[in-house]
């Protein structure tokens, strides 16, 4: 276990959580779930290949701990072979302890990296006072990875999302951008540079929340947002923290429910035929456009 003292305090409330593990037969299920599960996400997806070169990106926060930990254990018996660079980003955020990921990675023997761009000053900048912090960095936080990635051969980037990000996502999408999508467990950068991996996809927050504690990685909060209670995100997990109090088990079903769509069951015609749907001849459909504008070609009177 490695355990570093921090200067910083957890600035908001954990979320419900399952019980602290209180043995270490305990410990070692949890362990053991966690290790199916990822694997199991890994081969679901295709999300790591023989000769990879994975670049784990690390917070310091419980997520990405789990992700980096549980990658490791599965390495040493993967029927693939391929390596594994921690990388974390110091945002120069005021406060941050710059010492305690370091020390912790030496002290597990693994490969990393630390990059040193102060992105937190350019955020402080542009964004006024009490808006919200998270849409500009995260998109340099994730060009300063992608840069490093594809500047050091890496052919997988994983992140630390896991099964109630990717619901809480899907909600998000839904309720303030008018679309049905989500966080997907591996794509395809836009520009078609880097594959983005999730293995945490099937994983449940509060088992990482447990895992973490049990394992006493030294987490870092992320004082730079954490204290905004406008948060789209933050509302949107509070709903599903409610849902899930009042039937437990709901946030498993909806998860489920991203992986089975049946796109003649929606309203996009993009995705289903619906033109073609009982049509009875090549005649039977007027000029839609036509008709809804009130031309004569479409039988409708002006």
């Amino acid at each position: 276990m490695h355990t570093i003292d921090l200067p910083l305090a957890d600035p908001s409330p954990r979320t419900p959580r399952s019980a602290p593990v209180a043995n270490k037969y305990q410990a070692d299920k949890l362990a053991k779930r966690l290790r199916h599960q990822v694997g199991r996400a890994i081969a679901d997806f295709g999300m790591i290949e023989d000769g990879d070169k994975v670049m784990v990106c690390l917070s310091g926060g419980k997520d990405s701990y789990t992700l980096l930990d549980v990658l490791l254990q599965l390495q040493k018996k993967a029927p693939v072979s391929f390596s594994i660079t921690a990388v974390n980003l110091d945002q120069k955020q005021p406060g941050f302890p710059e010492h305690v990921l370091p020390g912790y990675l030496a002290s597990i023997g693994v490969d990393y990296h630390i990059i040193e761009q102060d992105t937190y000053s350019v955020v402080s900048r542009v964004i006024p006072e009490g808006k919200t912090m998270c849409s500009l960095c995260s998109r340099l936080r994730r060009g300063a990875l992608y840069t490093y990635a594809e500047q050091h051969g890496f052919t997988k980037i994983a992140l630390g999302h896991h099964r109630d990000d990717l619901v809480n996502t899907f909600f998000l999408n839904l309720f303030f951008h008018a679309k049905l999508s989500g966080m997907p467990p591996k794509l395809l950068s836009d520009d078609g540079k880097h594959v983005v991996i999730r293995p945490l996809a099937y994983v449940r927050e509060d088992d990482i929340e447990a895992y973490a504690e049990a394992k006493g990685f030294p987490i870092i909060p992320c004082n730079l947002c954490g204290s905004q209670e406008n948060l789209q995100r933050k509302q949107v997990k509070k709903m599903l923290a409610q849902w899930e109090k009042e039937t437990p088990g709901r946030i498993e079903t909806m998860a489920r429910a991203l992986g089975d769509i049946r796109p003649s069951q929606l309203s996009d015609p993009k995705l289903f035929d619906f033109l073609a749907l009982g049509k009875r001849g090549d005649d039977a459909l007027p000029d839609v456009h036509a008709w809804l504008a009130g031309t004569p070609d479409a039988g409708v009177d002006a």
